[in-house]
């Protein structure tokens, strides 16, 4: 069973069927240690968990794994609270490790940034608010891991660099039973009315749900998967990545043939950012993961205006009211 608040690191292990990607995932939480069978613990053990086991100290605030973990959640809240911990356990896998290059290597197929892309990943996950707070987290990370062989990862710009990392592939881990029976009642044979009712009280069972939760409604942890960290996105994708069996297997799933030699692309947005404007996508897009989508659908709709799904809906509106009616703030490109 995962625990509450998971912290999962994960490699993929085989591939199969149409696009199928079955990755294996442990779950860790703040105070003890869960593990779904006999058989993961024993390999949680093997690859790094010996490094991170405060043992007898679990509870004393002053081990450097927990002075670490507390600044964590002093900055962040749930359910990014494991990012940190991510970091360690890439840390803690190459100090057990008996070949340190073989995991440094596999470590290096994700992605790089650059400097500015890297400043600007950090302050997302940090936000005005605690992004000076960064230094204090690579003092109390090397304090509690460093690795000689990983020397470059606890500098200023190293650490800043492993950040950046895990903010741009990382996954998160998402086992919701909401999401399940969102996708049931899309296997569902309606008629066209029906649907769009089903539809709109979904899309507002959403709104009301997040208004409440934020965000991360679907997001128990977060993980790195190789496999699927290669796979680009698309608005209209032709694979999607879920968690069907709510355990410890990541899905990537094809949702149409793929023929051989064509990309796997998934979606970083979730179904309702998919439906709204170009420039709507194009903006959650920059700010999150500072690209610019150039999908078939994105360049069908390269004529649309250059305004967010609310600024349209904010236009349609104005033009529904009477002529002396007063206007709000002009529109802006965002």
């Amino acid at each position: 069973m995962a625990a509450s608040m998971c912290d999962v690191f994960s490699f993929c292990v085989g591939v199969a069927g149409r696009a199928r990607v079955a990755v294996e995932v442990r779950f860790v939480s703040s105070a003890k240690v869960t593990y779904c069978s006999t058989e993961c613990l024993l390999a949680a053990a093997e690859q790094y968990h010996q490094v991170l086991c405060p043992g007898p100290s679990q509870d004393d605030p002053l081990h450097p794994l927990n002075k670490l973990q507390e600044a964590w959640r002093s900055v962040h809240y749930p359910p990014e609270t494991a990012s940190i911990m991510l970091m360690a356990r890439m840390v803690a896998t190459v100090k057990q490790a008996k070949d340190k290059d073989r995991w440094i290597r596999l470590f290096s197929q994700f992605c790089n940034k650059t400097a500015n892309e890297e400043e600007e990943i950090v302050h997302k996950l940090l936000g005005d608010k605690f992004k000076g707070q960064l230094e204090l987290l690579r003092r109390l990370f090397t304090e509690a891991l460093y690795e000689e062989a990983l020397s470059q990862w606890f500098t200023p710009d190293g650490f800043r660099s492993l950040f950046a990392l895990v903010g741009t592939n990382g996954q998160g881990i998402g086992t919701s039973s909401l999401s399940q029976w969102v996708h049931a009642c899309d296997a569902l044979e309606l008629k066209p009315q029906d649907r769009e009712q089903l539809d709109a009280f979904i899309d507002q069972l959403y709104k009301d749900i997040e208004a409440a939760t934020g965000e991360f409604l679907n997001c128990e942890g977060s993980g790195l998967f190789v496999l699927q960290s290669c796979c680009n996105h698309s608005c209209v994708p032709n694979a999607e990545t879920s968690f069907p069996e709510n355990n410890f297997l990541l899905h990537v799933t094809a949702l149409e043939d793929i023929k051989p030699g064509e990309e796997i692309c998934i979606s970083y947005l979730d179904c309702c950012q998919r439906e709204r404007s170009r420039h709507s996508r194009h903006k959650i897009l920059r700010e999150n993961y500072l690209f610019v989508c150039s999908c078939p659908k994105c360049l069908a709709e390269a004529d649309e205006p250059n305004m967010t799904s609310e600024e349209e809906d904010d236009e349609e509106d104005e033009e529904g009211e009477p002529e002396d009616a007063e206007l709000g703030d002009e529109m802006t490109d965002v």
